[in-house]
């Protein structure tokens, strides 16, 4: 596979910086030197991974199947640092090296797609649960992030930053292509594929979905308390008072897209995802 080096546009001057372009596809500089040996990572069968296309809620859905698979105590996953309990395969750390030496059962996150992620997972090899995310509002929320985040320093206006996304130009390359490979992918034995919006509109089944696919056997008591906590999982992610615009809210596009960007969206979306029966709720 080639890898070279891809300018980002020019405006705004800040975000000017050199991505790592693999096989086509941008990806983040410290994947750079890497790809050959993610591709080679060995799996274990019992190994749970996590992906996604960045800012598809990715953190809820960590913690989510983190009560699911672990049995840990609703009241305890608050003072817990998931985040270390489930490392980003691709990240600079902790490593490839050290991922590798985890104890099993190891939960595993990764943006990539599907086709850069470890051969052994395309042969059926361990379990993997993707999320997907409505892209208008995914837009949304990658904007505010890459405007918090001080290494990106973006500046530009979410306008300039939404044909970026409709072009394909941002780090872990086109959500199109992302989302229409696992879903292309969606019927393998070893790949559970979710809605992000489903967290909202339809918890319990969402909750069965993901014992059913992990093995975990619940009553229904266990069950209930299992969509309980999904829900105040939820609700902390959309009502969040530390971020000026609610990331995790469905529809939230609504309150930022203009009926022109909308109509422009509107026609990329049609272009890029006519010819998949893939669908997806704007607003629950």
């Amino acid at each position: 596979m080639a890898e070279s080096e891809a300018e980002t546009p020019s405006t705004p001057i800040e975000f000017e910086s050199k991505y790592f372009e693999f096989d086509g596809v941008r990806l983040p500089p410290f994947c750079r030197g890497k790809m050959d040996d993610i591709a080679n990572f060995s799996l274990r069968s019992s190994d749970i991974w996590i992906v996604t296309y960045p800012k598809s809620g990715t953190s809820l859905l960590q913690e989510v199947v983190y009560l699911v698979s672990q049995g840990v105590d609703p009241d305890e996953i608050g003072l817990m640092n998931i985040d270390e309990q489930l490392p980003v395969l691709e990240y600079p750390q902790p490593g490839l090296d050290i991922i590798q030496e985890l104890t099993s059962p190891r939960l595993i996150k990764s943006h990539l797609p599907y086709r850069f992620l470890p051969a052994a997972m395309h042969s059926g090899e361990a379990k993997v649960i993707y999320m997907a995310r409505n892209p208008k509002d995914l837009v949304v929320s990658y904007y505010q992030f890459h405007r918090c985040l001080r290494t990106m320093s973006y500046r530009g206006t979410f306008q300039e930053f939404c044909r970026r996304f409709m072009n394909d130009k941002l780090g872990y390359g086109s959500w199109f292509d992302h989302v229409l490979e696992f879903w292309e992918h969606r019927m393998d034995s070893n790949v559970l594929f979710l809605k992000y919006e489903d967290m909202y509109k339809d918890p319990g089944t969402l909750v069965e979905q993901l014992a059913g696919f992990l093995g975990v056997s619940c009553d229904k008591a266990q069950l209930e308390g299992l969509v309980e906590s999904c829900n105040q999982l939820t609700e902390q992610c959309s009502t969040a008072e530390a971020l000026t615009l609610c990331r995790g809210r469905v529809g939230l596009w609504k309150d930022v897209f203009t009926v022109s960007m909308n109509e422009t969206f509107d026609g990329v979306y049609r272009q890029k995802m006519g010819k998949s029966d893939l669908t997806f709720d704007f607003g629950v």
